[in-house]
C-alpha cells in the first residue's frame, strides 16, 4: 500500500463513519460532529506546529482557545454606551496605567546599575503603580457592572461583523503567546509545560471573574452569526416550500442548512491553514525548525537563534488555536467560560496530534476528526453495549447498576485505549512524519 493510498483510505474511513452516523442516528448529529471535527482539526494543526515542528510542549492550549472565544464577544457584540460612559473609559485608562508601570519598571531595570538603588527604585515604581492602577480601576469596574447586570454589566463589543472576530481571535492569542514566550521559552521543556498550564488557568480565571469584560460566569448569549438564524429561515415562505418539496419539515431543513453553511465556512478556513502549514513545513524555515527540534545544540553551533525561532512557532501555533476558539464560540452562539476544561481543550487536542501523527499536518487533521468522532460516539455506543450485556440481569442487581453507571467513563477509557494501541502498534501516529 502506497503512502497516498493509506492517507486516502484513512480519511475515507472517518468520512464513512460520519455518514453512517447520519444514516443510523441523524444527519443533524453527523453535521454537528463534522463541524466540531473541522474546528478540532484546526486546533490540532496549531499544536502540531508547536510540537511537531519545534518540539515545544505547550499544555496551555485551553487558554489560547478561550482568548479566541473572548475575541468573538469583544468584536461582534454591540457596544454599550451607558457602560462606557459609566466607567469604560476609566477602565482603559487604568489598563494604560498598569502597562506604563510595567514598562517603567523594565526601563529602570535596564538603565540603572545593579544594586540596592535599582531594587528600591523598581519596588517603589511597582507599588505606587499598583495602587494607582487599583484606585482608577476598581470604581470604574463597579460602575460598569452596575449597568443592567441582569442582561449586561459589561462594556460590550465593537459591533463589527463576526467573521472579523476569527482573525482577531488569532491576533489576541498571538499577543498572549508573545508575552508568555518572552517569559517562559527559556525554560526547560517540563517547566515550559507547567508555565503554560498555569497561565491558561489564569486566563480562564480572569474570564470567569472579570464581569465587566464578558459577563464572567453569567455568560454571553445570542452572539451574532455569519449564517442565518433557523427561525428566520422557518419564516421564509420560499425556504419552507423548498423544504417541503424535499420531504423535510421547516425545522429540520433549517437546522441542516445552517450546519451545512457552517461546515462550508470551516472547511475553507481549514484548507487555507493546511495549505499554509504545508508550505511552511517544506520551506527552508520548516526544515530549520525541525533541525532545531532534533538537535538544539548543533543548531546553535550553526548560528541559529533557537529562542527566537521557538518564539515564532509558539506564536503561530497559538494564533491558530485562537482562530479555532473564535470559530467554536461563533458556532455555539455563546461564550461560557465555565466550559473551558483542560480535559477537552488540552488533553484531547494532544491525543489528536499523537494519534494522527506528530509532525505531519495531514495526520493532525485526521486525528482531529477521528478523536472527536470517538469522543462524541463512545458514550451512547457504550450505553447500548452495557444494556446488551446486562439484558438478562435482574433489575435490582448491583452488578447491573454498576455496569450501567460505568458508561459515563467510557470516553476516558476509550481515549486511553486508543492512545495505548496507537503508541504500541504505530508509535509515530497513523500518518507518520516523513
Amino acid at each position: 500500500m502506497t503512502d497516498t493510498t493509506k492517507k486516502i483510505g484513512l480519511f475515507a474511513i472517518v468520512g464513512l463513519m460520519i455518514v453512517l452516523t447520519g444514516v443510523m442516528q441523524s444527519w443533524n448529529t453527523a453535521l454537528q460532529i463534522l463541524n466540531m471535527g473541522l474546528i478540532s482539526a484546526i486546533m490540532a494543526l496549531g499544536v502540531n506546529l508547536q510540537w511537531g515542528f519545534a518540539g515545544l510542549f505547550n499544555v496551555g492550549i485551553m487558554g489560547f482557545v478561550a482568548l479566541g472565544g473572548l475575541a468573538t464577544v469583544l468584536v461582534s457584540t454591540d457596544p454599550l454606551p451607558e457602560a462606557w460612559n459609566a466607567g469604560g473609559y476609566r477602565i482603559l485608562m487604568a489598563l494604560v496605567l498598569g502597562a506604563a508601570t510595567i514598562i517603567a519598571a523594565i526601563l529602570t531595570y535596564r538603565r540603572m546599575a545593579k544594586g540596592k538603588a535599582r531594587t528600591l527604585a523598581m519596588l517603589v515604581i511597582l507599588v505606587l503603580g499598583f495602587f494607582l492602577y487599583r484606585w482608577v480601576f476598581d470604581p470604574a469596574v463597579e460602575a460598569v457592572e452596575a449597568i443592567n447586570p441582569a442582561v449586561a454589566g459589561n462594556i460590550g463589543g465593537l459591533g463589527l461583523p463576526v467573521l472579523l472576530a476569527w482573525p482577531v481571535g488569532g491576533l489576541l492569542a498571538a499577543g498572549a503567546a508573545w508575552i508568555i514566550g518572552k517569559t517562559a521559552l527559556g525554560l526547560r521543556s517540563d517547566y515550559l509545560a507547567i508555565a503554560t498550564l498555569g497561565i491558561a488557568e489564569i486566563v480562564i480565571a480572569m474570564m470567569k471573574n472579570e464581569d465587566w469584560l464578558a459577563r464572567g460566569v453569567k455568560n454571553v448569549i445570542g452572539l451574532p452569526r455569519p449564517v442565518p438564524y433557523e427561525i428566520d429561515l422557518q419564516q421564509s415562505t420560499a425556504f419552507v416550500d423548498r423544504a417541503t418539496s424535499l420531504g423535510l419539515t421547516a425545522t429540520t431543513a433549517s437546522t441542516l442548512w445552517v450546519k451545512l453553511l457552517y461546515a462550508g465556512l470551516f472547511t475553507v478556513v481549514l484548507l487555507i491553514l493546511l495549505w499554509m502549514t504545508q508550505k511552511a513545513l517544506h520551506s527552508p524555515w520548516g526544515r530549520m525548525m525541525r533541525a532545531i527540534r532534533d538537535n538544539e545544540v548543533a543548531s546553535e553551533a550553526m548560528g541559529k537563534d533557537v529562542t527566537r525561532r521557538h518564539l515564532q512557532v509558539f506564536i503561530l501555533g497559538s494564533a491558530i488555536c485562537g482562530i479555532a476558539g473564535a470559530m467554536m464560540t461563533t458556532l455555539d452562539g455563546q461564550l461560557t467560560p465555565g466550559t473551558y476544561q483542560p480535559l477537552r481543550f488540552t488533553f484531547l487536542i494532544w491525543v489528536m496530534v499523537i494519534v494522527g501523527g506528530s509532525g505531519n499536518n495531514l495526520g493532525a487533521v485526521l486525528g482531529g476528526f477521528l478523536i472527536w468522532l470517538l469522543w462524541v460516539q463512545v458514550e451512547p455506543l457504550g450505553q447500548a453495549l452495557m444494556q446488551l450485556i446486562t439484558y438478562g440481569m435482574a433489575d435490582d442487581s448491583a452488578l447491573k447498576a454498576h455496569l450501567l453507571d460505568s458508561t459515563a467513563h467510557m470516553r476516558l477509557l476509550t481515549m486511553g485505549l486508543v492512545l495505548l494501541l496507537v503508541l504500541r502498534f504505530s508509535p509515530r501516529g497513523l500518518i507518520p512524519e516523513k
